[in-house]
């Protein structure tokens, strides 16, 4: 129960925190320069956009972490792990598929560049991602499957850092990167930074708490199905009693 509370909690104040840099993206952030961008107001959706994305990282971080402590320690913990990093990678890939095309129909006057090879990259961790999600919830749980789902997960995250240096290697339409070891100086506006990290530390925090609440669910449906093994074994021995 104090799980479920704190998973609430934190899923509450990190979509207050997350609303409210939102709200300031739009109505608060300074504009930027018409001779530089195609569609200047269409640029606040990075307010959504950037800190969706970076929180998608952390989550392959942990399927990454997940995977490893199957494959190398086969730890139960682990597992758990891996299939909540991979639905709240999905989540979070979405949101940055879904709002990276709008944008781009404004900006680029397509949605999508298939010549981008950071667009396609993290494309590819997107569909790994549903893939994971998918195979999980139909395949039988078998020391194997567990194995195969581990192994991809593993790849997975090697698209990350993959993703990052896209920009700067082969550098299409995305942005190159302006947040990191590799960004110019000043290349942001102060307050444009603030807001970004603001929403990003919502969207940390909110995840956080769908983590908690995940886990919780995994382990009442864990539970449930060992109650259920219970019953079925009763009625199997009740059967053969007659």
């Amino acid at each position: 129960m104090a799980n479920s509370k704190l998973g609430i909690s934190l899923l509450m104040s990190g979509l207050g925190i997350v609303g409210t840099s939102l709200l300031l993206g739009l109505f608060y952030a300074p504009s930027v320069s018409s001779n530089e961008w195609n569609a200047p107001e269409a640029y606040r959706i990075i307010f959504w956009h950037v800190p969706t994305a970076w929180t998608s990282f952390i989550t392959f971080g942990m399927l990454f972490v997940g995977s490893i402590g199957w494959m190398w320690k086969r730890k139960e913990w682990a597992w758990e792990l891996s299939g909540i990093a991979a639905e709240l990678s999905l989540l979070y890939g979405l949101c940055v598929v879904i709002s990276g095309p709008l944008w781009g129909m404004a900006e680029w006057g397509t949605p999508w560049d298939w010549g981008d090879v950071r667009l396609n990259t993290y494309a590819i961790l997107s569909c790994l991602a549903l893939y994971l999600v998918m195979s999980r919830k139909n395949q039988p749980d078998t020391p194997e499957f567990r194995d195969v789902f581990s192994g991809i997960g593993l790849f997975g995250f090697l698209l990350v850092p993959l993703t990052y240096f896209a920009t700067i290697a082969w550098q299409v339409r995305h942005p190159a990167p302006i947040v990191g070891p590799t960004a110019e100086p000043n290349a942001v506006d102060p307050v444009i930074l603030q807001i970004w990290l603001l929403s990003f530390l919502g969207f940390l925090i909110l995840m956080a708490g769908q983590a908690i609440l995940s886990s919780k669910i995994y382990s009442s449906e864990k539970r449930l199905g060992e109650l259920q093994t219970i019953i079925d074994k009763k009625k199997e021995g009740d059967i053969n009693g007659q």
